[in-house]
């Protein structure tokens, strides 16, 4: 049941937000399963591209209420409990942390989850560049992770966004 309503929570996030046909994902580059620190299942991410265009769609269920800060981690890898080993944030530009930092943002920076009262959450992401920057950046030698942290994101405090313990991860696969 749970698989089926990620399923469906995916999905709608990732065609509610098109304006037109033009702008459906045409390409699933990726798929990421998530987990959380205690190995239990968390939900699933997609990294879809249209044209030159590419979306992160990530739905979670079974976690706690409340926005949580959502972040692409320069090594796929997700060692848990903590994660430490998907490193720190995806910035190959070199780039601040946030959206709301005068000398911000990088690419891993995401916005944030935001998780109802029944445990379930959906968002999407544009993520900046073309596609073939962005698969370069993304598809390395030591891959790319997606964290979910604990807390929200406050889209300024460099590097980490001040988003506390990493709680979710899961690694980019191509597709």
């Amino acid at each position: 049941m749970i698989r089926f309503a990620l399923s469906l929570a995916l999905a709608t996030t990732m065609l509610g937000g098109c304006a037109t046909t033009a702008d459906l994902p045409t390409v699933k580059l990726a798929t990421a399963t998530l987990k959380q620190g205690n190995g239990l299942p968390a939900g699933s991410a997609v990294l879809a591209a249209a044209g030159d265009t590419v979306t992160l769609t990530v739905a979670v269920a079974g976690l706690g209420a409340g926005d949580r800060g959502m972040h692409l981690h320069m090594v796929g890898r997700c060692d848990g409990p903590d994660f430490t080993s998907a490193g720190g944030h995806l910035n190959p530009g070199a780039r601040q942390h946030g959206v709301h930092n005068p000398a911000g943002s990088h690419l891993g920076d995401l916005p944030n989850l935001t998780v109802g009262g029944n445990g379930t959450g959906s968002a999407t992401a544009t993520l900046p560049g073309t596609r073939a920057e962005l698969e370069a950046a993304l598809f390395d030698a030591d891959g790319t992770a997606i964290i979910i942290h604990a807390a929200a994101d406050d889209y300024k405090t460099d590097p980490t966004g001040n988003s506390g313990p990493r709680v979710v991860c899961g690694v980019l696969t191509r597709s």
